[in-house]
């Protein structure tokens, strides 16, 4: 990749460019931004939670649906079997995307009566017009009946509405025999008030087992819950106190202290909730895609946040995308890449690929495939050297597939081996993540997801003579917004922009 360092971004004077220098522990990403090789009881734990009530709502809603079309015509149960197929889908999805599977404090099915009563409708409406493109006869004639269609809307709202009080009623008996062992990140006013209504309603199935704040300062001597010390100590705290969840308390420690125990606690698999600072967070929220997570805890407001991206069900998805592309990619690009290996060959003899260590996931180094479009003078030269774009050395054949990025497609083989996916930060050499790691306090934090042949800083035109420091905003903003779909439209602005762009 090609680079420029800009106006701030320019390393210092007491830090000249030198010879390569290796990656020591202190230089490589903190370990708060490293990803765990495999599920911690934590994390297996939030899974088991978060998978079941969600499962027994969705069987909720199946059971109602069956029941609404089994009352409206007991005689002919024959067809149950053709409605839910129809209709069951409709049902499970418009619920899923209006966020009424989601996990959260506060459990009413009267809180869901409203949207459950559109929904039906709608899967109704849905069922009906699928009926009649499937020819599907008793579904087409029921809604001729509009008592019939009526009377199985209203069953279908009771037994479900039914159905979810059940499941509530269950899983509220089980969190308050099974709490889970929570820490509070922030022991000030509102932190204390937050652990008081937690120890005062078990119902919410978290119990306070500590605080987590480097000044406490506002905490009476006499507190049930000690202070474990500051967010550095979560290493240590999480897997002795069997920790499965952290409340985070807004406005209580600076910036840094809440990024450094958002992400230990993700990190560990920790379920986190945030209490909002602001106390009208509730009617902002409200109408917003934050109303759809948004919940209650004792009337704090509060909002579950997001797993991490490699936490995800989709992320094994990603893995499975790069492995298809990737063949896929080699197989359609083999004529170009064999009239591309001729072409160096001819102009520049033996060496075909250009092999450079590169830092990947969690500062692991690999070597990355390259055409040749440069002989470097030698190995010092290859990891230390910033720019080469005006480089006189250059050929005609090495600009061209610089500035086509031909000379990136050997990649695809670093993709189909796992040290790279299509889409993800950039990697960047040895030396230089040690330079930049210093330079920029979130630099390191690129490294927790495996680097990619493109990312959503190259689309965003941060390519060439860009700032670093710019660049690893957008990685870490991919990184903590990251779904298959934004992938999606990277590799698509990819494919456009590379045929504008000067190259990497």
């Amino acid at each position: 990749m090609r680079h420029t360092i800009r106006g701030g971004d320019r390393p210092r004077p007491d830090r000249p460019i030198g010879p390569r220098t290796a990656i020591t522990a202190q230089d490589r990403p903190a370990p708060a931004a490293t990803v765990p090789s495999r599920p911690t009881a934590a994390r297996a734990h939030r899974w088991t939670t978060n998978v079941t009530t969600p499962v027994a709502l969705a069987m909720a809603d199946t059971i109602a649906m069956l029941c609404a079309i089994a009352s409206v015509d007991p005689a002919r149960p024959h067809h149950l079997l053709e409605a839910a197929c129809v209709g069951l889908p409709v049902v499970v999805i418009l619920n899923h995307a209006g966020g009424l599977y989601r996990v959260r404090f506060a459990l009413s099915a009267l809180d869901d009566l409203p949207a459950l009563a559109v929904r039906a409708g709608v899967a109704v409406a849905v069922s009906l017009t699928a009926a009649r493109w499937l020819h599907l006869h008793w579904l087409t004639a029921l809604a001729a009946h509009s008592r019939s269609l009526a009377a199985l809307i209203v069953c279908q709202i009771l037994v479900d509405f039914l159905g979810r009080s059940a499941v509530f009623a269950v899983a509220r008996g089980i969190r308050r025999r099974h709490p889970r062992h929570t820490l509070i990140a922030g022991a000030g006013h509102v932190g204390q008030r937050v652990t008081a209504a937690l120890l005062d309603h078990p119902e919410y199935g978290l119990r306070p087992v500590g605080y987590i704040d480097s000044d406490p300062i506002f905490l009476p001597s006499d507190s049930s819950v000690p202070v474990l010390g500051g967010p550095a100590t979560l290493d240590l705290h999480i897997p002795a106190q069997r920790v499965r969840a952290v409340v985070l308390v807004s406005g209580t420690t600076d910036d840094s202290e809440w990024t450094q125990t958002l992400r230990t606690s993700t990190r560990h698999g920790c379920e986190v909730w945030l209490v909002p600072g602001v106390p009208e967070f509730s009617a902002f929220a409200s109408g917003s895609q934050l109303a759809a997570q948004g919940d209650h805890l004792w009337g704090f407001p509060c909002l579950r946040l997001a797993q991490a991206a490699t936490d995800r069900p989709t992320w094994v998805l990603k893995r499975g995308i790069d492995i298809v592309l990737a063949t896929l990619g080699l197989v359609l690009s083999a004529p170009l890449l064999a009239t591309c290996a001729l072409a160096v060959r001819i102009d520049g003899g033996p060496g075909v690929i250009f092999r450079q260590q590169r830092v990947g996931l969690l500062g692991t180094t690999f070597d990355v495939l390259k055409f040749r479009t440069l002989r470097p003078a030698d190995d010092r030269e290859s990891n230390t050297l910033w720019n080469i774009s005006h480089d006189h050395r250059m050929s005609r054949i090495g600009r061209f597939l610089r500035s086509s990025s031909l000379d990136e497609v050997p990649q695809l083989w670093n993709v189909l081996r796992g040290d790279m996916s299509l889409v993800g930060p950039r990697p960047e050499r040895p030396y230089f993540v040690t330079r930049f790691t210093q330079a920029y306090p979130r630099y390191g934090d690129r490294h927790r997801v495996p680097v990619g042949i493109t990312g959503l800083a190259q689309v965003n035109g941060l390519r060439g003579d860009t700032s670093i420091e710019d660049r690893t905003r957008f990685d870490n903003h991919y990184i903590e917004s990251w779904s298959l779909w934004q992938d999606i439209k990277i590799m698509l602005r990819t494919v456009s922009s590379v045929f504008r762009s000067s190259g990497s």
